[in-house]
């Protein structure tokens, strides 16, 4: 069963965390002849959900954290609930696409998979995407970067994290004509904002419950404004993709 990782730092993540390319979605949405019902699952502050909003008639967005979808922006044709990836409140066959960002390497994988084919009609498509570690072009704030998440938080990491570094390889996807594409999300941001991006991390939230509330940004805050520089400089994110058809 998923749990709840995110609500603690729910305004923070709708704020710091990335949004997607337009280039996903004009590989997605092709791939997807019936535009009547979406469901958006793990849905956090309903960034995908708003998307889709534009190109289906009803939108279905869920999560496990009402923290999270307090986040999330009102549009008339998306509905917002509190539910599990593993159990729904849905009818059979109801979804002409499914989309998970940033999010099924937390779920039970059997019974996910259980609950995609029941609420999946012919044909439907599910995507399943994420992104790996973000980049800069200096190699030593990398470094810095790199060494944070594998040793300062490492051991504060969910063991699941490490799906998303290898890109859902070891995470099965047993679908019909299997597509996968990959597109990089680049921002231009201070080190102020990279810090409170930092923050949104599971992993800081972990450090923080076991040491006392500590934050564990602060251990890399002086260093990292330092390498950083002045003002702002472009971070590059690998987004990973793919989707298949459900039955």
């Amino acid at each position: 069963m998923s749990l709840d990782r995110f609500s603690a730092q729910a305004a923070q993540y709708a704020r710091y965390r990335i949004d997607y390319p337009s280039e996903l979605y004009a590989w997605l949405l092709p791939q997807v002849p019936g535009r009547l019902r979406a469901w958006d699952c793990a849905t956090g502050n309903g960034q995908v959900a708003a998307v889709l909003a534009q190109h289906f008639q009803e939108v279905e967005a869920t999560d496990l954290s009402a923290n999270q979808l307090a986040q999330a922006p009102a549009l008339p044709n998306v509905r917002y609930q509190v539910a599990t990836a593993e159990h729904t409140p849905f009818p059979d066959e109801r979804f002409d696409l499914i989309t998970v960002a940033q999010a099924v390497h937390w779920f039970d994988m059997p019974a996910y998979h259980a609950e995609v084919r029941r609420v999946a009609g012919p044909g439907t498509v599910l995507a399943e995407w994420g992104y790996g570690l973000v980049q800069t072009s200096e190699p030593a704030l990398d470094a810095l970067i790199l060494h944070f998440h594998n040793e300062t938080v490492g051991p504060y990491w969910d063991a699941n994290r490490w799906h998303v570094l290898d890109e859902y390889a070891r995470l099965q996807f047993p679908f019909a004509r299997v597509r996968r594409a990959r597109f990089d999300v680049r921002k231009q941001w201070s080190a102020e904002w990279f810090l409170d991006y930092l923050r949104t991390w599971s992993a800081v939230a972990n450090y923080a419950r076991q040491h006392d509330g500590t934050d564990a940004v602060l251990l890399v805050a002086e260093e990292l404004t330092r390498l950083w520089g002045e003002g702002e400089r472009e971070v590059v994110f690998p987004v990973f993709a793919r989707a298949g058809i459900v039955r």
